[in-house]
């Protein structure tokens, strides 16, 4: 069996509801990206740690899957107005990647970049929580790929689009560098209690 760590009180630090203002509960799973699902091989694909980091990573998707991993009771919130409570994803936490790489004192924001170009920002604090993981199982299967499989980012106190699908990367900057959505007028900061969804 097993272990479970629940995060879904989280919402506490944030607001007096887990379900934030503005959306509803859903107990689908709407799939919602900006593009196509990409192949992926894996015996090709590579997870890069790069940046203001003592020593650069380049795991292949073995020596991923061989890192410490946990599962979490998380809630998910979509910007469109829809939320999912109690999903159960598997994964590193950001944290140990971050560890093994070395983050710089400099560092201050993350870009997590994806198979498909996509890339998402987020500031260093915000990643080094224990509910920020690079996920690849979702409800103790194999993350499917379109909701980002074989491996996403999930991010339970923000807007899932700071959660990037099909992740390949992760880079840590001395300032922040805009996404893709955050080019395009999504909120950089993304807190659902705030209703942060647009700059």
């Amino acid at each position: 069996m097993t272990n479970v760590t629940d995060v879904t009180d989280l919402y506490q630090e944030f607001g007096d509801e887990r379900l934030p203002p503005g959306q509803r509960e859903t107990t689908a799973f709407p799939v919602l990206s900006k593009g196509e699902t990409p192949d992926w091989d894996p015996e090709a694909w590579t997870f890069t740690v790069t940046g203001d980091v003592d020593e650069e990573l380049a795991l292949s998707w073995q020596e991923f899957r061989d890192l410490p991993a946990e599962t979490q009771r998380q809630d998910f919130h979509c910007v469109t107005g829809w939320s999912k409570f109690d999903c159960e994803f598997t994964g590193v936490p950001v944290t140990e990647l971050a560890e093994r790489a070395g983050v710089s004192d400099d560092a201050c924001h993350v870009l997590f970049s994806a198979l498909d170009g996509y890339t998402t920002d987020l500031p260093l604090e915000d990643c080094l929580r224990d509910e920020v993981l690079f996920a690849w199982a979702f409800d103790g299967e194999d993350l499917p790929a379109d909701h980002g499989g074989p491996l996403r980012v999930v991010t339970p106190h923000k807007y899932a689009y700071k959660g990037a699908k099909w992740v390949d990367g992760v880079e840590f900057l001395t300032e922040p560098e805009l996404g893709y959505w955050e080019r395009r007028g999504y909120s950089q900061t993304a807190n659902p209690w705030r209703e942060e969804r647009y700059s």
